[in-house]
């Protein structure tokens, strides 16, 4: 339970955090479908056979608490990009041969489009920052020297947000 409201506490904060990636589909739905999910994750447990919260496996795989951290201070797109990330992540496990498991395919298949689902609509968010770009900057100004120097500034924000982001794998290993 706790995993379970760590989980949705950390998906909200990352996508809701940004004003300027504002989108309806990000303001309105993901927070519920963002709850389905969660509630499916728990069906998940309750119609199963196995002893998942009995079971002691031992997990060799810590939880990559560093790069949650360092998503929180990034900016508000890499948060996205990173949310979209995790989605598709989660997407490809469930996708893995999960017959041992016990659950009904419904639930699965359930859970897999509200994911997916998730994932298209935020990267749709996240075009949409560089679509605002191209129309407000580019366009509107004519591609003048201008608008391509804001282009070229956002650019190089995004290339130090993303070095930072990566840099900071290598020192929290």
């Amino acid at each position: 339970m706790m995993s379970r409201i760590l989980f949705a506490c950390l998906f909200l904060s990352l996508v809701t955090a940004g004003s300027s990636l504002s989108c309806k589909w990000m303001d309105q739905k993901f927070r519920q479908h963002n709850e389905e999910t969660l509630n499916l994750l728990d069906t998940m447990v309750y119609n199963s056979t196995n002893t998942t919260e009995d079971a002691e496996v031992e997990v060799t795989v810590a939880f990559p608490n560093h790069l949650y951290r360092q998503a929180s201070k990034a900016s508000d797109e890499d948060k996205l990009a990173f949310t979209v990330q995790i989605l598709e992540e989660v997407a490809a496990l469930f996708e893995e041969d999960h017959s041992s498991a016990s659950w009904e395919d419904s639930t699965v298949r359930n859970f897999l489009n509200i994911v997916n689902k998730q994932a298209e609509e935020l990267h749709s968010c996240v075009k949409m920052y560089f679509k605002r770009l191209s129309d407000d900057v580019l366009k509107k100004k004519g591609h003048s020297a201008e608008a391509w120097e804001v282009i070229r500034k956002e650019t190089v924000a995004h290339l130090m947000r993303a070095e930072q982001l990566t840099s900071s794998l290598h020192t929290a290993n």
